[in-house]
């Protein structure tokens, strides 16, 4: 009777012991940065464990991945990543770890955005106060080659100083096209396009793990209806700022899915890479922009080097405005730790001062 008793006691404590052990088993997952670690996690839930390479407060245009990088995509069973271009460091990483598991791109299928389309957007909203120099062939600058274009203007207009900081400026452009190509990569700070990236997670975490597959469309599901209310939200607030007043300064060229989105304005003396560099002629060319339209703030962001938005701020009068969330989240004593508290934080700050 005794020897009954314990043997079954020991099936009981074995069964439960494997139950355990099963219940603890999630799955490994890679993130590229951290915002998009958030939106995997609020897909994945309890049932994943999300490593991001780059951490809060961090950049991922000029992250450096270590050998640990790399031995912890050998381990993952995902790795989801924003494509676009923008983990240009990615493709060796991957190779490093010899990866052969299930990859996600985020941002597959979204409208994309390219940095000529800004470009272009910036020109035609600003040529009415440039120089001579807009003014000549607005067409031709829009549409044949960047370089002939400088090339022209340099010929016919610009003295031999002028000409090295305007050929200086498009080696920079040309540097950030390297980065990422004609395209814009920060897709996230489109609402839409957010919706897109939660699709594209849940199918990838399906395709891994697909007995869990009711779970991650019920939290994909949740998720988009979280996103509907908070575009709405910052619908409601941008509307309280007056279309001329919607001016933003920023570092680097980070909000352009922003701005097409909610109709604000930001311009940057940055490319959309941070390891770009803005040239003496694009930061006169800003000042004068800012003076000229009465931009009454700038911001700064998390992720850059503030020094030359706090040099503009100086020489415009325009205030600084606070800071702006635009490549990381923040760590989770900050205001912006999660995606949709970041996109509020940035709407808040942008709102509050631009406020008349």
């Amino acid at each position: 009777m005794f020897k009954i008793t314990l043997t079954s006691s020991m099936m009981i404590l074995s069964l439960t012991t494997s139950t355990a052990v099963m219940a603890e088993q999630k799955l490994n997952v890679i993130s590229s940065f951290s915002i998009l670690g958030d939106l995997v996690s609020q897909v994945g839930q309890e049932h994943i464990t999300v490593t991001n390479l780059v951490k809060v407060d961090g950049d991922a245009h000029v992250f450096n991945p270590t050998p640990q990088d790399a031995k912890a995509i050998a381990k993952a069973q995902l790795v989801v990543t924003n494509g676009l271009q923008f983990e240009g460091w990615m493709p060796r990483l991957i190779e490093a770890a010899n990866y052969q598991g299930v990859q996600v791109i985020a941002t597959n299928g979204i409208d994309v955005l390219s940095t000529k389309e800004e470009h272009e957007h910036h020109d035609d909203e600003h040529a009415h106060h440039d120089d001579e120099h807009a003014h000549h062939d607005d067409k031709h600058a829009h549409h044949d080659d960047e370089h002939e274009h400088y090339d022209d203007e340099h010929e016919h207009h610009d003295d031999e100083h002028a000409h090295h900081d305007d050929e200086h400026a498009h080696h920079d452009d040309e540097h950030a096209h390297h980065d990422h190509g004609d395209i814009d990569p920060h897709a996230w700070h489109s609402i839409k396009n957010v919706k897109a990236y939660i699709h594209n997670i849940a199918k990838g975490l399906i395709q891994v793990d697909p007995a869990n597959t009711d779970d991650y469309q019920k939290n994909a599901k949740d998720y988009i209806q979280k996103l509907d209310k908070l575009e709405l939200k910052i619908n409601a607030q941008l509307a309280t700022v007056p279309k001329t007043q919607r001016k933003v300064i920023t570092p680097h060229d980070a909000f352009g899915y922003f701005a097409r989105d909610f109709n604000v304005t930001f311009l940057a003396p940055q490319g959309t890479s941070t390891g770009s560099e803005a040239s003496a002629a694009d930061v006169a060319k800003l000042i004068k922009q800012i003076r000229h339209d009465k931009v009454n703030a700038v911001f700064m962001e998390n992720i850059a080097d503030n020094r030359l938005i706090e040099q503009i701020s100086r020489e415009t009068g325009a205030k600084m405005g606070g800071k702006l969330y635009s490549d990381a989240l923040s760590s989770p004593d900050q205001p912006a730790a999660t995606y949709l508290k970041m996109m509020q934080y940035n709407v808040d700050t942008i709102v509050n001062a631009l406020q008349p």
